[in-house]
């Protein structure tokens, strides 16, 4: 490897930037004000990630007692603990970063140490520079991932091919320093998503099924090497694992069989496509026509194609061995397979012998480990292609290769929504000297709790308890207290939120509607209620007597 620009890292580490900017265009221009916040679960990864870069320094052994759902106990594990991507956008939100400039950073980060990733296992297992880039842009701008960039913790998949890169290294030398990298490249997805720890664990197996004839030979290097990421693993992850676990025991905080039902995918998504070129080719093009879209492109699906006709052929002239082409293979099996949830008997197997696939819920999501699969295997493909060919006209293919991958991804315009800042009648919250437990009106019943986004994004300026709260579980006290707080601006509710320990009250009239006026009015009349601050959008807080 040479220096500066000349280095093939130093060129791939331009490129992933360039690309996580050209799909996102154009929040790079104005990452503090242009957001994503139509999207609740958008408003939920940016209160979870400050959330994280505050408690663990005010009180880090209380990390999963988050400030909402009061008085619900570890409110944190609802949702994805997003602690690595926190400690990485730290240093922004110590310099007085808002939780949407933190997010959009993270964001552009995530995505561009994804496709480092990918392009590292490419690069590893062709040689290839070209092959190694767009196998990585593949992997990480493709038509499911670009429709989820308001769940951050899909951008931060990297260690995903760096487990899988670790541990294909084990097999092949059994050193201890690879069983140490592949124990760090799980603890740091652990620490970052429940779904990216389970896709790792899972596209691991794969790989050791697949290379067995690597290792069988001399087992006791890869073996007890696998056993010490294992167990060094276990040990790093369990105090993220134990309030998980809690939850799931204390709060029923599963997921059965029947709840995967809808949020899986199917055969007609793997030939759909969010992309804007497929919208022109077929059906494919209709947004949201299908539960999700998991065609890889043509380009790389071509490439694919050739790495597996020349690995059954015998006629690969790279370095990669058909165990690695049988493991991407593998992946792409898997995944279809799992992505399709209960519609196999494969999902049930492993949902009964797998104890950590209870908390999952969107099985289509097990997609990705087919896009990774198809993606490494078009890197493959491509490699396999300029091999044959003189040094210009190969590096021209190259080129061409990515732009027309990068093209085939392109999704439509992001129609991104204005940041105007937290309301300041939350910061008077924050220096209100008794104690304070916040209730929001109009407060939503559980089918409509993603409307409560917005109050807990708000919740960042003064983090007191918050009776409101959104994630992907909602606990039973949220479910009790909901009917009664509901029918606010009646008196009952009050008392209801008085009885339950509240003791503030914020009323957003414009939630209201044309009932807007008439709701606020009641509540100014309300003798159980003290007007404390009045904000922006005619925001009102009220004192609890």
């Amino acid at each position: 490897m040479t220096g500066g620009l000349r280095s093939h890292w130093t060129r791939a580490v331009l490129v992933a930037i360039a690309l996580a900017v050209f799909h996102t265009w154009p929040l790079a221009t104005s990452p503090g004000v242009l957001s994503f916040n139509y999207h609740g679960d958008a408003m939920l990864n940016e209160w979870i990630v400050a959330w994280v870069q505050h408690q663990l320094l005010q009180a880090p052994f209380e990390l999963f007692q988050a400030n909402i759902f009061y008085p619900a106990p570890d409110a944190l594990a609802f949702s994805e603990p997003l602690i690595v991507p926190a400690l990485l956008g730290y240093p922004v939100r110590l310099l007085g970063g808002s939780p949407v400039l933190v997010h959009n950073l993270l964001l552009l980060a995530g995505l561009s140490l994804t496709m480092l990733g990918g392009y590292a296992l490419a690069h590893h297992w062709t040689g290839d520079h070209f092959a190694a880039l767009v196998a990585g842009a593949a992997f990480t701008f493709n038509t499911q991932s670009l429709v989820r960039l308001e769940h951050l913790q899909a951008a931060h998949a990297y260690g995903i091919p760096l487990a899988l890169l670790a541990a294909d290294r084990l097999i092949v030398t059994g050193r201890r320093t690879c069983a140490i990298w592949l124990a760090a490249w799980m603890t740091l997805m652990a620490y970052s998503s429940g779904y990216l720890v389970i896709f790792t664990t899972i596209a691991l197996a794969v790989l050791v099924v697949a290379r067995t004839a690597a290792w069988v030979r001399r087992p006791a290097p890869v073996i007890g090497g696998f056993t010490l990421a294992a167990v060094i693993a276990a040990v790093a992850a369990t105090p993220i694992y134990l309030p998980y676990r809690r939850v799931a025991v204390e709060q029923g905080m599963t997921r059965n069989l029947d709840s995967v039902v809808q949020f899986s995918a199917t055969l007609d998504g793997y030939l759909a496509s969010y992309g804007r070129l497929h919208g022109f080719l077929w059906n494919a093009g209709a947004p949201r026509e299908f539960p999700d879209a998991f065609f890889p492109g043509i380009v790389v699906g071509l490439l694919a194609a050739v790495a597996l006709a020349l690995a059954v052929s015998g006629r690969c002239r790279g370095p990669v061995s058909r165990g690695q082409i049988v493991t991407l293979a593998g992946l792409c099996i898997v995944g279809i397979v799992l992505s399709l949830g209960t519609r196999t008997p494969l999902y049930g197997w492993l949902y009964a012998v797998f104890p950590p696939m209870s908390g999952l819920r969107a099985a289509a999501r097990f997609g990705g480990l087919f896009l990774l699969g198809t993606a490494m295997l078009g890197g493959i493909g491509l490699s396999e292609i300029l091999k044959r060919l003189p040094r210009i006209p190969a590096a021209c293919l190259g080129v061409a290769a990515l732009l027309l991958v990068t093209l085939e991804a392109l999704r439509p315009a992001i129609g991104y929504t204005k940041y105007d800042g937290i309301p300041q009648t939350y910061s008077w919250l924050a220096r209100e000297p008794g104690p304070v437990v916040l209730v929001e009106v109009p407060f939503y019943l559980p089918p409509v709790i993603f409307q409560n986004a917005e109050y807990v994004l708000n919740s960042t300026a003064h983090w007191r308890p918050l009776m409101n709260g959104y994630s992907g579980y909602t606990p039973a006290t949220y479910r009790q207290y909901a009917p009664a707080f509901s029918d606010f601006p009646d008196p009952r509710a009050v008392n209801a939120m008085r009885a339950a320990g509240g003791t503030h009250l914020m009323v957003h009239p414009r939630r209201y509607g044309a009932d807007a006026e008439v709701t606020l009015t009641r509540a100014l009349a309300n003798p159980a209620l003290e007007r404390v601050a009045v904000g922006r959008d005619g925001i009102t807080l009220f004192r609890i007597r």
